[in-house]
Formats: C-alpha cells, structure tokens, sequence
C-alpha cells in the first residue's frame, strides 16, 4: 500500500561542470549517419527550436535562425549558417569542420550582400546534378500522416525546392530523418555514457530547480513570485519554464508560464522545466490536508511504480504502454500522453511506448518518465515527471569508470528509493533526478512524501 509519509530528501548534489561529448564521439556519429544514408550526401536541417540533431552531430545549435548540416564525400562536414550563428560554429569540437555563410539563413532585415542565394552556397559545397541527397528534418511523417508517392519534408519548402533543382530533379531527395530519430534504432535513440552523463547533469539541476519552487511556494504569492525560486543558472532549455495555478472556477493549462494570478490556499498548482537532456515536473495542491486527494496521488504513485516495475530492457513499447495504462485505469485515471518517451536535447524525441508497440527498450535508452494523470477534477492537478536511463552491466560499468561523480549520484539515488520510498528499481534503471518519484501531493506539505509499505 501507498500512503504519505514524513520523509527527507537527501542533498544529492548539483553538479557544476557538465560532461563533454568527445570529439572523437562526433566523428563517429557523423560517420555513422553517412554510411547508413548511402547517399552522396545527407542534409540536417535545424533551426532555434528544432536544433537537437545538428547538435547530437557537432555540439553546435543555432540560437537565433537555421543552419544546415552538409556530410559529404570523402568525409566533408559542413556547417552553413546565417549571420549571427557563423561566428558561433567555433562552439563545436567536431575536427574538419568547414562553415559556409547563406544569409538566406539570416533573420529579416540583417545584410544579404555577401552570399544571399542559398543555392549558390549548396553548389559551391560540391552538391551537383546526379547527386543522392537525403534530408534530415525535424521529425517525420508516418504512414497514416500523408498520401503522396513522394516524401513529406519537415525543413522549408524552399529548401526542398533548391536541393531538387540543383540535383536535376526530387527523384535525388529521400527522407532519412528516421536514422537520427527512430525510436528503436535512431543513433539519437540510444546513447553511450558520456551522453548519459551529460543528460544526467541537465536532469539533476532541473529536478532542483523544480524542488526549490514547489517547496517555497505560498499562498498570497504572485505565480511569477513563485517561479523566482527557480535555481535557474543560464543551463540551455529544452523547454519553457512552466508554472501555473487555478481554483475549482479556473482552468489550469500544465503549459503556461508563470503570471500575475495570486496563489491561494487549496490551489491546484503545476510546475516543469527542462534542460537539455532532462526535464522535471511536479503537480499538486497548495494545501496542507487533503484526504482523497492525497488518496488518488497515491493511486497514481503505484501506476507510476507500475511503469519503473515493468520497463526492463528487452520489454516491448507495447507491453510497458500497456501496463501502466491497465493500472491507471483500475483508479479510473488514463495517460494523457503517452506514459513515457525517450528525452534528448529535444524534450520529446520519439518514444517506443505506444499502443501495440513492438519496439523493445535497449540499453542507451534515456526515458521521461512522462504519466500525466487524467482526468482531474477543476482545481486540481497531479503529475511526477523525471528522466531515467537504461544501461546493461557494460554501460553501467563504463559510466562508473568515465563518470564516478555522476555514478555516485545514481546509486544514492538507487539507495535512498530503496530504503525510504519503498521502491527497489533493477539495476538496469539509472535514476537521473534527485527527486526521483519524490510526490508531494500537498506542496504546504513538501516533507510528506508518497511511500509504498
């Protein structure tokens, strides 16, 4: 049985210094992409909020407008960017990089004199007639989602437009975004253990920030005055912060920033951020008593448990999906989205957890545990969100050996569950959170925690 418990978190640390990706990680991961593709070469596209696989690739995200990712033969790695970003491709470690201006690239109103044409810059890269190309966009279509014979690009129209000139025609084009971001077999979707690492450091200091807002919450405080007390340091986010709040006759959207509402006591109240690699989340009521609420937070604590049961490495999408959902619906609650996706420096890449899945969870994977609770009465909200990797006796060994900080962490973590939450995960599962399945039902009440007997 579950039910709510006086409990101290122990202060797992913060780490400061953030684990780099190796050079030599890049190359192969470049390498890898390319020789997959097949192709005479591949084409990422990225933009401000869609910068996650050029950054898997080089270590370099544009802040301001797109950029292009161009692998080619005889192992050409381009980077062609506007303005503001071509200074900035200095940031990656990637050896041989070249950095090609199209100002094309550039925000509205900034110089084009220099190099205005994109196709101009694609053909001075070495892209030719003849060529094979395979775009890399931010997400692809599956089946059901489009009808043509040819592919539906996920970059700008008028990129698709040039590459199928400069080639002799789209019949040169294919979509390869599924190499990157497939849920099984994307090289995004399963990871080493400087990756893990380093999504271990985004995790750790969002699951603080998270922590520090909800236990200094008040009644009387402007939502915005809550959302001070996040321990926001400059870390790169995935994601907006995310603060809301709302009685039984306002609606909370789990979404918003942080506003002018004053908070009151019995409030539903939500919180998230996310940095890349990692988000943190947490929902509750601002009130220190509440007995049926507290009693459904306890139902829901044990579908969460439920997922960290069954997610062991060789289960299959479907099964897990299928697990938690039949616990959740014994509580009369469903997931609103899918009960867990694997998180990158994209908060969502894609997930193997969905209805029927035969997608199996591998070692690498790195997972938002993500069970949002529906539906809630008004007033109310309810949610426990952090990010878990899977690792086999190898990764978990390289991690301790390459990490010893981070694999001190984890296994705190591990232990603390175990002796005071009442919940033993299997080796395989790598807490990445310092409030790792730490619920709070009743945020007046941030010291009573939600344990199994």
């Amino acid at each position: 049985m579950s039910h709510l418990q006086s409990v101290t978190i122990p202060d797992f640390g913060a780490p400061l210094i953030r684990p780099e990706i190796p050079a030599e990680t890049l190359v192969d991961r470049c390498d890898r992409l390319y020789e997959k593709a097949g192709l005479t070469w591949v084409f990422v596209y990225a933009d401000r909020e869609h910068n996650a696989n050029i950054l898997f690739l080089t270590g370099f995200d544009p802040r301001f407008e797109e950029a292009v990712l161009l692998l080619g033969p005889q192992g050409r790695r381009i980077v062609i960017t506007g303005n503001e970003s071509e200074s900035f491709t200095a940031i990656s470690p990637l050896p041989g990089l070249e950095v090609m201006l199209s100002q094309s690239m550039s925000l509205m109103a900034q110089d084009r004199s220099k190099k205005p044409n994109l196709e101009a810059v694609l053909r001075d890269a070495g892209i030719k007639a003849g060529d094979t190309l395979g775009i890399v966009g931010w997400k692809y279509l599956e089946a059901a989602e489009w009808d043509e014979v040819a592919p539906g690009y996920l970059v700008p129209h008028y990129m698709v437009v040039v590459l199928a000139r400069i080639l002799g025609g789209a019949e040169g084009l294919s979509d390869e975004t599924a190499l990157l971001m497939h849920p099984a077999h994307g090289l995004r979707s399963v990871v080493d253990a400087d990756q893990i690492a380093a999504f271990e450091w985004a995790s750790t200091r969002a699951s603080a920030s998270v922590w520090s807002v909800l236990s200094k919450a008040r009644p009387g405080q402007r939502e915005i005055e809550a959302a001070a007390n996040f321990l926001y340091a400059g870390e790169p986010l995935s994601a907006h912060s995310m603060f809301a709040s709302g009685d039984a006759t306002h609606a909370i959207h789990g979404l918003n920033s942080a506003g002018a509402r004053v908070l009151a006591k019995g409030d539903g109240v939500t919180t998230a951020v996310g940095y890349w690699g990692g988000l943190s989340s947490r929902a509750g009521l601002l009130d220190d008593a509440d007995d049926v609420f507290v009693g459904i937070t306890a139902s829901y604590f044990d579908s969460l448990v439920t997922w960290y049961e069954t997610a062991k490495i060789g289960t299959t999408g479907g099964e897990l999906h299928e697990a938690v959902v039949e616990k959740l619906a014994a509580s009369g609650l469903k997931s609103a989205l899918n009960p867990g996706h694997l998180v990158s420096y994209d908060e969502w890449s894609h997930s193997p957890v969905r209805p029927g899945s035969i997608e199996t969870l591998v070692s690498g994977m790195v997972f938002q545990v993500d069970v949002i609770p529906t539906p809630m009465a008004a007033g109310k909200a309810l949610n426990c969100e952090d990010a878990v990797a899977i690792a086999d006796v190898a990764l978990r060994a390289e991690l301790a050996v390459r990490h010893p900080q981070t694999w001190s962490r984890i296994e705190a973590r591990r232990a603390f569950l175990r002796d005071t939450i009442g919940v033993a995960l299997g080796d395989h599962l790598l807490p990445l959170s310092n409030i790792q399945l730490c619920l709070p039902p009743l945020w007046l009440k941030s010291d009573h925690l939600i344990v199994r007997s």
